[in-house]
Formats: C-alpha cells, structure tokens, sequence
C-alpha cells in the first residue's frame, strides 16, 4: 500500500480547447484512438501503487463519469482502494472562482479523513509516464517540502505556451514559477506535480482560500518558494500537455512514429483504460493504410495514411484521410478526401467532397455534425 493519497487535478484556467471542450473535459478527450487523457495520471498511481484516488471534476460530468465508472479497470485494489469523484460546484459560471483551490475546500473533509502521510497530485490533461513510488521515495530521502515534476523542452517558444515554467537554482531548488511566454526555446515546464505531506497541502490550501478567492495551488506553491524547501525532478521520456487545441493534435500525431509511442508506452507500464467488445478492424480489399494509428471495429475501404482512427469508424471506398484525428464512430463518406483534421466523434463527413486545412492550423468537426 502506498503512503500516498492520489489526487488528480482537473485542468486550470489557461487549458482552453476550442470546440471539443464543449462537450466534455479535457480528461474525457479520446486519445489515440482507445484511450482518454485521464487514462494516463490514473494509471501512473495504479502502478505506482497508489490504491486511493480522488479525481476532480469541475463541469460537463457526464462523460467522464461513464469512462472511470468504480475505477475496477484501472487494476486498483478493490479491497483496500478506491476511485473517488469529487465535484466543485462553487462558482460555476465564472472560472475565475471555479478553481482548484475551491474544489479543495469544498471537498476537504474526504482529503482529511485519508489515512495517507503524503499527497501525489497530477494533472487530467497532461499526457506522460511516471512511477511516483520513485518520486516520493526521492521527495522523502531529499527532505525537501515540496517537490515539483518538470519537462526540460527546447520548442518552448512555440510550444507550451499555456504552461507555466519553473525557475531552478544549480541544486534543483525552485525559485519561482512562471508562464511560459515563449521568450526562450530552452525551458522547464511545469507539469502541475506535486509530491508533499498532507498536513502541508491542507495548510496550503486553507491560506491560499483566505488570501483570495482566485488563488490556485499553483499560486500559493509560488508564493511559497522563498519560505519551503522546493525542489524540481527532472521527467525522461515522452511529454506533452493538452492545452489547446494543436497540442492535442500534435500529441496524437506524434505518437504514431513508433519511437515516441516506446518512450511511453512498455509492457512493465500498462497504461488502462476501459475497454468494450468489438469486432477487429476490417480491412478491404482495395483499401490502403500507412503509417497509421488504426483501433477496433472499423471499417476501411479506403486511404489512410499518418492518421489516428478512433474505435468504430468506417472509411469508405475512394475517401482518403490524411494527416488527421478520426474520433469514434465518425464516418468518411465515399471518395471524400480529408487532410490535416480533428473530426470529432458521430461526425460524418458524407456530401462535402474535399476538407484541407493546414499542419500548423489544423480544422475541426464538430461532434455529430453532417457535412
């Protein structure tokens, strides 16, 4: 049993999804064709050994809450764990006041009533493999407050800009915390982790509630840094956070160059997530697919080349499908041609004949749409 308590954080105020966050949270989004974005935090716990898992929810529940359901497919310990949804309702219409720090407070009796030593926190929207068993065996030995997960980029001028960045001193010591306003190609970005004792993060989260309303958690931790002992670690392996919509296009596009999906993936680090019975994929006979992310029950007729194709889509005869994201059940129609796309779930693109966008401004279909 793990002496932490695993708390998954719901995305902040600078995570903004233009057209699919309207139907669900950043965690709920379908990645890689089977998987959700919150698959990847929860799962990191699960090996790590963390049996009890509170998750977050700040709005649009409903998605969310049919995937993760009791938690049983995530491998936690059914005796001894538990997977604990918790809402905020406080401030719902204005994200300003509708923060971390709020669902905190208003869910404190369930973080109190823990039996755990330490919180691990992690985020619902950022894509990454991590063993926390090692991070806080590490924050234990170091004897530090807090301790802090960060990436070290070198594309953060044009990338993770609605990230924040952390300040480091020659020991690893956090100075400060920042956006990212893409001034420096060479940055450590933040990836909303935290490793403390619980007696702290409580205290935190009271004083950051007194000091003002619009306070994160992110925010007090700054304001901490001249007062604890906080330390950065450093994260290998393959990184990305979905905070707009092009990072979840590239994070999906990325993947599917077999080196970056090994720097993630590996058969000593399953990554879970709730599965359904279908038929395997059906591929026809003047069908062709290249270089391509393909998941169950599908049907292609056609082309499919550097593409994610989500559970049940069907592509039909003469449609091509290029440099795109096919959500679930989505339909291509025939001798339709669509490049450079996130076309989200239910859609189906059957009467309009040529959709192109650009790889730096890739387009969007909304879900259930009929073009």
């Amino acid at each position: 049993m793990s002496k932490a308590l695993g708390i998954v954080n719901f995305a902040g105020r600078n995570v903004h999804i233009e057209g699919m966050q309207t139907y669900r949270p950043v965690g709920a989004f379908s990645f890689l064709g089977r998987y959700r974005v919150i698959d990847f935090p929860i799962s990191n716990m699960s090996d790590s050994g963390i049996d009890r898992i509170q998750v977050y929810i700040r709005r649009k529940p409903r998605s969310l809450t049919e995937h993760l359901g009791t938690g049983r497919h995530y491998n936690i310990n059914s005796k001894r764990g538990k997977l604990h949804l918790l809402y905020s309702e406080n401030g719902m219409d204005n994200d300003i006041y509708n923060n971390d720090i709020a669902a905190f407070i208003e869910n404190m009796e369930f973080i109190e009533q823990a039996s755990e030593p330490y919180v691990v926190i992690a985020p619902s929207y950022m894509i990454y493999a991590m063993d926390y068993s090692q991070l806080l065996e590490s924050h234990i030995e170091s004897g530090a407050d807090i301790t802090l997960l960060y990436h070290s980029v070198d594309n953060a001028k044009e990338s993770f800009l609605n990230c924040n960045i952390l300040n480091l001193n020659k020991q690893k010591g956090v100075l400060s915390m920042e956006p990212n306003h893409g001034n420096a190609k060479n940055r450590n970005i933040f990836m909303e982790t935290y490793v403390m004792k619980k007696e702290l993060f409580i205290e935190l989260v009271e004083k950051a509630h007194k000091l003002s309303s619009m306070y994160t958690l992110s925010d007090i931790v700054n304001d901490s840094c001249s007062e604890l002992d906080i330390r950065g670690v450093a994260h290998r392996g393959y990184f990305a956070s979905i905070s707009d919509f092009k990072s979840y296009y590239d994070a999906n596009i990325s993947l599917i160059d077999m080196k970056n999906c090994q720097s993630l993936f590996s058969d000593d680090w399953p990554i879970y997530t709730r599965t359904n019975d279908s038929c395997p994929t059906q591929y026809f006979e003047n069908a062709s697919v290249k270089n391509s992310v393909v998941s169950n029950g599908c049907l292609i007729e056609g082309t499919v080349e550097n593409s994610v194709i989500g559970r049940g889509c069907v592509i039909k005869a003469g449609a091509v499908v290029k440099n795109s994201v096919i959500l679930p059940d989505s339909v291509i129609g025939k001798d339709v041609y669509v490049e450079n796309q996130v076309v989200d779930k239910h859609a189906k693109l059957i009467h309009v004949k040529e959709i192109i966008s650009t790889p730096d401004r890739p387009g969007y279909i909304k879900r259930n749409d009929t073009l």
